[in-house]
């Protein structure tokens, strides 16, 4: 069922995944996109929360994989001061709440409309390489063996990206770099049309707790918790906890364990013959952790640039070196300035927390945006938040 040569092979289906292999083979060539496990999109690995606008650039909406649409989103300090902003300038993770499991093969499909081959029970176990360069992958394909040659390889492997190991890049990642997460699919949740987010070191040290309406009384309920930082407990009891006091009555019906890099992206994402997307290349926000809508546009850019790097017979890390330079200028002034602001924000206290939720309790916030409330905290509270006046010296 699988060829032995194909121009371009994508290891992992997941929206970064999917986007590159849709490029590419709209572009005329031949793709193979393999998936390690027996169903695309399942388990779910996140919210499940993205914005409008950039879904839209990729994808025409779909009932389908709408679970629920908000109209913004609320901070919670954690002596319950509350925050409020709309959904316009909430950021990259409010809009749509999606279906996840619906959503990616979806994203799949369309690839496979484009062209590509799609291949699910089929991880990597390896990289082929001649003279340095990454030529195929090795792997198992329904419990077969089997070895496929590439004009060119992506890893889209997600936060575990073996891909980019085999292949020299480091992509290890130190306790401080990853949030350990857990989620419960709830229902019996009142129905609500925001997303709500709550800091607080003794629910979710060095992270955040957070409820997405999916309606019909269902709500996607996590904490995410810094791996530095768990000296309140695991993941899963801190979120059991959580639920207990906050919902009650409401019933489990869905529950998910995982990480998602939180790092700011890693130095190198390119080598000879070979490119890395996604939180494989750690483009996630390290603020929100959330990557839906940098890994589509992400996962264009290396289409294209699989494609023109194939097109040229070219595939050295210098030919490659153009999708660096596009997804760093896409994306990386934003992933910069979010690790700043994380770096700075996991190391407040509760106490400092509620402070600056109370400096700015009574300014009109709701459009202001991520940036332009963090801008008003820095003005509010310089001491605080001295080490963020890199983030706004070109305003002097």
């Amino acid at each position: 069922m699988i060829k032995d040569r194909y121009d371009l092979v994508v290891v992992g289906a997941g929206p970064a995944g999917s986007s590159t292999a849709k490029t590419a083979a709209k572009a005329g060539f031949d793709v193979l996109l393999i998936e390690k496990r027996q169903e695309i999109g399942d388990p779910v690995r996140c919210a499940e929360g993205a914005g409008k606008k950039g879904i839209k650039r990729h994808v025409k909406p779909d009932p389908r994989w709408i679970s629920a649409e908000v109209k913004g989103s609320r901070i919670f300090a954690p002596d319950g001061t509350k925050l409020e902003i709309s959904e316009e300038r909430s950021g990259a993770e409010v809009g749509y709440v999606l279906e996840r499991k619906i959503f990616d093969r979806v994203l799949a499909e369309q690839a496979a409309d484009a062209g590509a081959e799609v291949m699910v029970k089929t991880p990597a176990t390896g990289l082929i390489t001649k003279n340095g360069q990454v030529v195929g992958i090795r792997g198992r394909s329904l419990g077969e063996a089997v070895e496929i040659k590439a004009g060119l390889v992506v890893g889209a492997d997600g936060v575990e990206s073996l891909v980019g190991r085999w292949a020299g890049i480091n992509t290890t990642l130190a306790p401080s770099e990853i949030e350990t997460c857990a989620q419960f699919l709830l229902k019996g949740v009142r129905n609500d049309d925001h997303s709500e987010f709550y800091l607080s070191n003794r629910l979710a040290p060095g992270g955040y707790a957070w409820v997405f309406p999916k309606g019909d009384g269902m709500a996607n309920v996590g904490i995410g918790v810094l791996g530095s930082r768990s000296e309140g407990g695991m993941p899963i009891e801190l979120l059991s906890r959580f639920v207990n006091d906050k919902f009650p009555s409401a019933k489990v019906v869905e529950v998910i364990v995982g990480g998602v890099p939180v790092c700011g992206p890693i130095e190198r994402t390119i080598a000879d013959g070979l490119m890395l997307v996604g939180d494989a290349a750690r483009q996630s926000d390290p603020l929100t952790g959330g990557g839906i809508l940098n890994a589509l546009d992400v996962g264009v850019i290396a289409g294209e640039v699989a494609a023109g790097s194939l097109e040229e017979g070219d595939v050295s890390r210098e030919a490659l070196g153009e999708y660096e330079k596009r997804w760093r200028e896409k994306i990386g002034v934003s992933l910069e300035r979010s690790l700043v602001v994380k770096e700075r924000l996991v190391q407040l206290s509760d106490e400092d927390l509620n402070t600056l939720a109370h400096s700015i309790k009574d300014r009109n916030i709701s459009k202001m945006g991520l940036f332009g409330m963090v801008s008003l905290l820095f003005k509010t509270n310089p001491k605080l938040l001295w080490s963020f006046r890199k983030l706004f010296k070109s305003k002097g």
